[in-house]
């Protein structure tokens, strides 16, 4: 009897997770994105794909930070030579330099638009096209109903969104599966090589629906992700004297 319920209370859990959203890996699908423990912060420890994530860019260094993070996501979720979309106002991405994170230039296709209210709906339409891998744009704001409209069209198409957030004091309540803010760290050189060491950020996972937040040190070393694991504190007791 009790191994009934408790089968009964995994398959409710796993079928309210569908209805949120959470799609079980397929097969024949990615897998990890070699996010390491990150990935274990979501649920059934898969990061969501077909879904929309926010990334918090309150300076043009958080902005620099994200691109360079979300680009090591889109090399693997482009693995299979899919073609992204990246939306904004002001172009800020240098396409070669999208090479270092293993994305050929030519995959990003960008659009560049003159008016807020132009990027949610370029944004929207492109969500629908199920023959994108993920599609990206640059937001001063959004409202919970223009989210919930970028959902519903996820989940038909399957294609991944993330919205750069410009203006994070204007962040309010979302459909986003995660929030994310992404912050610049000093890069450690290697010994005994001169020059600069590999990229690094300070990754947080403000919210993420059904998951547990966090805070991470990733760098990338030019062929995947870096997660540095902290180590637990050791407690020194004191010796206890003979007698």
């Amino acid at each position: 009897m009790q191994a009934t319920k408790q089968d009964t209370i995994n398959k409710l859990r796993k079928d309210i997770l569908l209805w949120e959203g959470f799609k079980p890996p397929a097969l024949d699908g990615l897998g990890s994105l070699g996010l390491g423990s990150i990935e274990g912060a979501f649920p059934n420890g898969v990061f969501p794909v077909g879904a929309i994530h926010e990334m918090l860019c309150p300076t043009p260094e958080h902005l620099a930070a994200s691109a360079g993070f979300m680009a090591g996501i889109l090399a693997a979720l482009a693995s299979k030579g899919g073609v992204c979309l990246w939306i904004s106002r002001y172009r800020r991405v240098f396409p070669p330099s999208l090479m270092f994170f293993n994305i050929p230039p030519h995959h990003i296709i960008f659009v560049d638009v003159r008016q807020e209210k132009d990027i949610l709906w370029a944004m929207e339409e492109a969500l629908k096209c199920e023959g994108l891998t993920a599609v990206i744009a640059e937001l001063q704001t959004i409202t919970f109903a223009q989210s919930r409209r970028l959902q519903l069209a996820v989940e038909r198409s399957k294609v991944t969104g993330f919205i750069l957030h410009n203006d994070p004091q204007k962040a309010g309540t979302s459909t986003c599966v995660a929030r994310w803010q992404v912050t610049p760290l000093s890069s450690e050189i290697e010994k005994g090589l001169p020059g600069i060491g590999f990229p690094r950020w300070q990754v947080e996972l403000l919210k993420v629906r059904n998951g547990k937040p966090g805070n991470w040190t990733v760098s990338w070393d030019g062929s995947g992700f870096n997660i540095a694991e902290e180590e637990p504190d050791i407690i020194q007791l004191p010796e206890r004297k003979a007698g």
